[in-house]
């Protein structure tokens, strides 16, 4: 809409007759403005409503509202890499990033501000019991066997196909998103653009995962607006970055699509990634040892004194997931407290309903 200057009405020379002249012919221009554009509405929706915008008009929106990586350099430069090596459209991208935002909260949580307070006198002690303490809970535990006896038949059929496990299917599930709860709230596009071009200590890795994150909605046809994950950009209920997604996930429903919110494909996703790096199935994951025993042994500081722990194959395909031992211990502890209480329900249900109450002991 038209807009009389406000600095007319500031300016001390003009008379009171040419102060009326200028807004007569002020009005006429907006009158008319007005009449010869029947666009312009005075019921304009509401702003939290959904209105369709035609893709004809998706680059006049991009100039009128730029976003803070519409005009950005390398971002520039990253379009045009998708053009030549994947044939994306170069308007297509231009708009999509026109709509991409800049998270803050990405920004710090990947590169926080250094610590230059006191160093403790004695380091802190503890780190593995107060690390166990957010997984091993009765809710993890119950809710486990809850997720196996809810997908029994997908599991099973998961762990044959791919040699797996189950207890472990279920207890990555369980620590990476609370079976599906905590799947993230961070729309994907969005941290990977922060992580690429806004932080630098990894931005080499981020901008890789941004590729394969473009692709994979291409492949499965997704709305590359629509997928929501962690602040890192991992996705679904087994939090896959989009390389892992495109090399690992599977359609184990068959449906025709991927999707890892889906527990189905979810399960047998997970499965596939141990088995791709290479699980071995009923062969040991870790047992305690009273002290250090060469490469083998790891130490996990617990409040009341160092845990030793003889590793196997197994634990180091954990890590393949994630590269920290008290993540591994922690899958692996879960894993065999959901099976152990799994085999108790098993057993109560053979023996009456009224034993299910030990459940609850």
């Amino acid at each position: 809409m038209f807009r009389i200057n406000p600095h007319i009405y500031q300016e001390t020379h003009v008379n009171h007759t040419s102060y009326k002249r200028l807004f007569k012919l002020t009005l006429t221009l907006m009158l008319a403005g007005c009449a010869s554009d029947p666009a312009i509405k005075t019921d304009a929706p509401h702003p939290n409503s959904v209105t369709a915008v035609p893709r004809h008009s998706a680059e006049i929106q991009a100039q009128a509202f730029p976003g803070p990586y519409t005009n950005s350099l390398p971002v520039r430069n990253f379009i045009r890499h998708m053009v030549l090596e994947h044939g994306f459209s170069e308007s297509y991208l231009k708009d999509l990033f026109s709509k991409a935002k800049r998270l803050d909260y990405v920004i710090r949580l990947e590169s926080p501000e250094p610590y230059h307070g006191p160093k403790p006198a004695h380091p802190k002690s503890g780190g593995w019991t107060r690390y166990r303490q957010q997984f091993l809970t009765e809710a993890h535990i119950n809710d486990g066997v809850a997720f196996w006896s809810n997908n029994a038949d997908t599991i099973q059929k998961a762990s044959a196909t791919y040699g797996v496990d189950p207890e472990y299917i279920v207890a990555i599930i369980g620590v990476e998103t609370f079976f599906g709860r905590n799947v993230g709230k961070t729309r994907t596009l969005d941290a990977l653009t922060t992580l690429a071009f806004d932080t630098h200590r990894r931005a080499k890795f981020f901008t890789q995962e941004l590729e394969n994150f473009l692709l994979m909605t291409r492949e499965e046809s997704y709305d590359p607006l629509q997928p929501v994950g962690s602040w890192a950009g991992a996705m679904g209920l087994g939090q896959f970055m989009p390389s892992s997604f495109r090399t690992l996930a599977v359609d184990f429903n068959n449906d025709g699509h991927r999707n890892l919110w889906d527990q189905c494909d979810a399960i047998g996703s997970v499965a596939h990634y141990f088995s791709r790096n290479g699980w071995q199935r009923s062969m040991p994951v870790a047992n305690q040892t009273k002290n250090y025993n060469g490469d083998s042994t790891i130490e996990l500081s617990a409040i009341h004194g160092s845990e030793y722990w003889h590793v196997h194959p197994n634990f180091k395909v954990i890590k393949k997931y994630n590269n920290s031992d008290k993540y591994a211990m922690a899958v692996h502890q879960l894993a065999q407290a959901i099976k152990q209480r799994h085999m108790m329900v098993a057993d109560n249900r053979q023996n009456g309903p009224d034993s299910l109450t030990l459940l609850q002991k």
